[in-house]
C-alpha cells in the first residue's frame, strides 16, 4: 500500500516549509516515527517521522526545495516493495511530475510538447496553488494578468515568492478587489505601461529596495556569515510585521521591589523541591495573563483578509515566550492554557519549554498557537527595547533588566529618595486594533499586579 508523506503545518500562517536534508532515500527501509526528513520554518527546525514502516518508493523534492504545506513531498510502500523498481524509469519520472504539479496525466503529456502551455479561467494548463490564488484574487490580479508572472517553482509553477515579488514591483493599479481568480481575463496595458500609481506607494517600493546594494566580497577584509534557514525566515517575518502593522509603543517602569523580596522567601524550598531555580519571569507571566482578562481585546487576532476587518478574541491565553537559541537563532515556544496555571505551573513550564527549545527538542503543538508573546531582553543587561509584533497577535511585552534605581518615594513626613528595585516595560501593539489608551492602561496593569504581588 503507497502512503504519503506531507509536508505538516508548523504553526499559524506558516503555509511554507525548507527541506533540509533528506534522511533516507529510495529503497531506504523506515520504521514506524523513524525521522525521514528535517524541515524548517522560520519558528523551528524539526524532523519530520514515518507514520508506517515500511520502504521509501519515491522522494518528490530535493534538499533546498520551498514546498507548501499539505503537499505529498515523499511516498512509501507499508507493503515493503519499492515502486522505483517496479517500473520503468520513464514512467517513474512521469508519476514524479503528476504529484508534483497536481495535475491529470493527460494534462502533463501536453506540457511536455508545450514549454508554456496555454492557461485558462477554468484551470486548464499552468497549475495555481491555492495558497496563489488567493493573493491574487485578494490583489485583485486576475488571470491574464497571473499568466504574465514568471515562475520559478517546479515545472514553471508561480510560487508565493513570485507573485509577492511582482505585488512590490508592479508600477500599475491592481484590478478591483472585487475581481476573483476564476474571472474572465481582464483586458488592460501591460503594467509596464502605466503610471497611475499614488505616490506615497511608489515611495513605499522605493524604500524596500534600498536594502537591496551590490557588494564585492572580494574586498579585502571582508567576513562573510550566510543566514541559515531559520535566520532567513524570521528576517522575512519581522519584515512582513512591520509593513503589516502599525506599531506604537507604550513604556512603563515597575517597581519589582516586592516580587524580590517573595522570589527570595521561596527560593529555597523551590529549589529543593523542583530542581531549579524560581526566577522572575512566572511571576511576569502570571501578571500578563491577570491583565488580559482584564483587557481581553489585548489577546486577539485582526482578519485583514475581508472589509471591513474582523477582530477575533480568544477566550484562552497561551503565551509565547521568545527563547535565545544556542546557535544566535530565535523561536518562540508556547504556555498552552496559561490562564489555567497557577505560578508553580507557569514555572515548570517556562523551564522546561526553555531547556528543550535551546537543543530543538520541541513538538509542533509547542511552537504555535500563541496568542501574545514576551521578549526578556533584560536578561542581557538592556533597559529598554522596542521589539516587534509576533503575527498574528496584536501585542508584545518587552522586559528590561531589573536593577536597583532611585525612586521617589512619597509619606506624611516628605518625599524621599530611596533604592528599589524596578524592570522597564515596553508594549509594542498594532495601532489597528489596539489604541494608545488600551495600550497604555493594559500595560500599568501589568505593573500594577506586580507592585502588589501577595501570596
Amino acid at each position: 500500500m503507497s502512503v504519503d508523506i506531507i509536508m505538516p503545518k508548523m504553526g499559524e500562517s506558516i503555509m511554507e516549509g525548507t527541506i533540509l536534508k533528506w534522511h533516507k532515500q529510495p529503497g531506504d527501509k523506515v520504521d514506524v516515527d523513524e525521522t525521514i526528513l528535517e524541515i524548517s520554518t522560520d519558528k523551528v527546525d524539526t524532523e519530520v517521522p514515518s507514520p508506517e514502516a515500511g520502504v521509501v518508493s519515491e522522494l518528490l523534492y530535493s534538499e533546498g526545495d520551498v514546498v507548501e504545506v499539505g503537499k505529498v513531498i515523499a511516498k512509501l510502500n507499508s507493503n515493503g516493495s519499492s515502486s522505483q523498481t517496479e517500473e520503468p524509469k520513464e514512467e517513474v519520472a512521469e508519476k514524479k511530475v503528476e504529484i508534483k504539479l497536481d495535475e491529470p496525466a493527460a494534462e502533463i503529456k501536453e506540457e511536455k510538447r508545450t514549454e508554456e502551455p496555454a492557461m485558462s479561467s477554468n484551470g486548464e494548463g499552468k497549475f495555481y496553488s491555492p495558497l496563489v490564488l488567493n493573493i491574487a484574487q485578494k490583489e485583485g490580479i486576475g488571470i491574464a494578468e497571473l499568466e504574465k508572472i514568471t515562475g520559478t517553482g517546479v515545472g514553471g509553477r508561480v510560487s508565493k515568492k513570485d507573485i509577492l515579488n511582482y505585488l512590490q514591483t508592479r508600477s500599475s493599479k491592481p484590478v478591483s478587489s472585487t475581481t476573483t481568480t476564476t474571472a474572465t481575463p481582464v483586458k488592460q496595458p501591460e503594467p509596464q505601461t502605466q503610471k497611475a500609481e499614488p505616490k506615497a506607494v511608489a515611495t513605499e517600493e522605493k524604500k524596500i529596495e534600498l536594502p537591496k546594494q551590490s557588494i564585492d566580497y572580494n574586498e579585502e577584509g571582508l567576513s562573510v556569515m550566510e543566514f541559515d534557514n531559520v535566520r532567513q525566515k524570521m528576517a522575512e517575518h519581522m519584515i512582513v510585521s512591520k509593513r503589516v502593522s502599525p506599531h506604537v509603543q507604550a513604556i512603563a517602569e515597575c517597581d519589582m521591589t516586592n516580587i524580590d523580596k517573595v522570589r527570595l522567601s521561596m527560593g529555597d524550598e523551590f529549589l529543593q523541591k523542583e530542581g531549579f531555580k524560581l526566577t522572575y519571569m512566572p511571576f511576569i507571566c502570571e501578571a500578563v495573563v491577570k491583565a488580559l482578562k482584564d483587557f481581553p481585546l489585548v489577546n486577539s487576532i485582526i482578519d485583514d483578509s475581508v472589509t471591513p476587518y474582523k477582530a477575533i478574541t480568544r477566550n484562552t491565553i497561551n503565551l509565547g515566550i521568545a527563547v535565545a537559541m544556542n546557535n544566535g537563532g530565535l523561536i518562540v515556544p508556547v504556555i498552552h492554557n496559561a490562564d489555567g496555571m497557577n505560578l508553580i505551573g507557569i514555572a515548570r513550564s517556562l523551564n522546561d519549554l526553555a531547556k528543550r527549545a535551546r537543543i530543538k527538542k520541541l513538538t509542533l503543538n509547542e511552537i504555535q498557537g500563541g496568542t501574545f508573546s514576551l521578549t526578556n531582553f533584560g536578561v542581557f543587561g538592556n533597559d529598554i527595547g522596542i521589539p516587534i509584533i509576533n503575527q498574528p497577535q496584536v501585542a508584545i511585552l518587552g522586559l528590561g533588566s531589573i536593577k536597583k534605581r532611585p525612586v521617589v518615594i512619597e509619606t506624611e513626613e516628605g518625599d524621599f529618595v530611596v533604592p528599589r528595585k524596578t524592570m522597564i516595560m515596553t508594549l509594542s501593539f498594532d495601532h489597528r486594533l489596539v489604541d494608545g489608551a488600551l495600550g497604555g492602561m493594559f500595560t500599568m496593569r501589568i505593573a500594577h499586579y506586580l507592585e502588589n504581588y501577595s501570596m
